[in-house]
């Protein structure tokens, strides 16, 4: 999914400066942003003074729409670079087209994973026969820099591995938790997991004390280590936990997203993740040049042309907001 802001801001993430060390229960408000015509995201990360939960450096929630009337979703060709997406579906489809060739129909609890590498350029669009609701949250894994410019792929994962506990079904869509291991690809050790709650469950999930942790709420009314998190919401957990207690006061969804913090200083930009202001620059360029990222076959429309960037360079900004 691309980051359609046309006043798309230079914002350094990772190091260890903005890590907690410690369990903390930081709830997280969305800010939200237009994608495309019918479609609302509710941004969570990058957030105002939370700007990555270990690899993870963009969470967008969308949804439930009601789109039976609607086009749904159509994001044009965009370009990416030093990241992985990941689509996550609770409702509906996404029919994703990249420049590698690929084209794949994502359908819910399914994993596309998609890795920029040093470049990459894709379309997401709701199929023109869809289901009524759209549902479903994009993320975005920065990659590190000994990965950051391997060749660009993309992966369709249907089968999922699960654990079972009473009043849960957790889904390993990326990394691995509690032994279950996802086929996707990672390049940082990581996590990211679906928890489907029954209503009335609580229970404890064992978490790795070295990574740090935040929760997406995507559905019904839970509360995690005690703290009610809404849909749309995401509370930030900090490092230093074994394990996460949950409470299901209905039918709930989560999103579990951790890892070991990132170590790295990057700069995030639009679409691109980089690690100096003139890398984001000439990445810009080439994309609005048409070379370097390739070509989206099939898609019904041109490609989305890039913002300007900042006049200011980001040294003389600080840390951007």
């Amino acid at each position: 999914m691309s980051n359609l802001d046309r006043q798309a801001a230079l914002s350094v993430c990772g190091g260890r400066g903005f890590v907690v060390a410690e369990p903390v229960r930081e709830l997280l408000s969305p800010r939200r942003v237009r994608l495309g015509e019918s479609t609302e995201v509710r941004r969570l990360l990058p957030n105002l003074g939370r700007r990555m939960v270990g690899a993870w450096a963009f969470v967008d929630h969308y949804g439930p729409d009601d789109i039976a009337d609607e086009p749904g979703m159509q994001v044009p060709p965009h370009p990416h670079m030093g990241l992985q997406t990941v689509s996550w579906l609770h409702d509906g489809e996404v029919l994703h087209r990249d420049s590698t060739g690929s084209l794949a129909t994502i359908r819910p609890r399914e994993l596309g994973l998609m890795t920029s590498g040093r470049a990459i350029s894709h379309s997401e669009e709701s199929p023109k026969s869809h289901a009524r609701f759209l549902h479903g949250a994009q993320l975005w894994v920065a990659l590190p820099d000994s990965h950051r410019h391997v060749d660009p792929h993309f992966q369709h994962h249907a089968d999922l591995p699960e654990l079972t506990a009473p009043g849960l079904t957790a889904t390993v869509l990326l990394g691995s938790l509690d032994g279950a291991v996802s086929p996707g690809t990672t390049y940082t050790p990581i996590v990211g997991a679906d928890l489907a709650l029954t209503g009335g469950a609580e229970l404890s999930l064992p978490l790795d004390p070295d990574f740090e942790y935040a929760v997406l709420a995507m559905s019904g009314e839970a509360h995690v280590d005690g703290v009610p998190v809404l849909p749309g919401s995401m509370l930030y957990l900090g490092c230093g936990r074994t394990e996460l207690p949950l409470r299901a006061a209905s039918d709930a969804g989560l999103m579990l997203l951790g890892g070991e913090p990132f170590e790295e200083e990057l700069i995030m930009w639009w679409n691109f993740i980089g690690r100096t202001q003139e890398e984001i620059q000439t990445a810009r360029t080439e994309w609005m040049e048409g070379s370097r990222f390739g070509e989206v076959r099939g898609y019904d429309g041109g490609p989305l042309p890039a913002p300007e960037l900042p006049p200011v360079p980001l040294k003389a900004r600080g840390r951007v907001r």
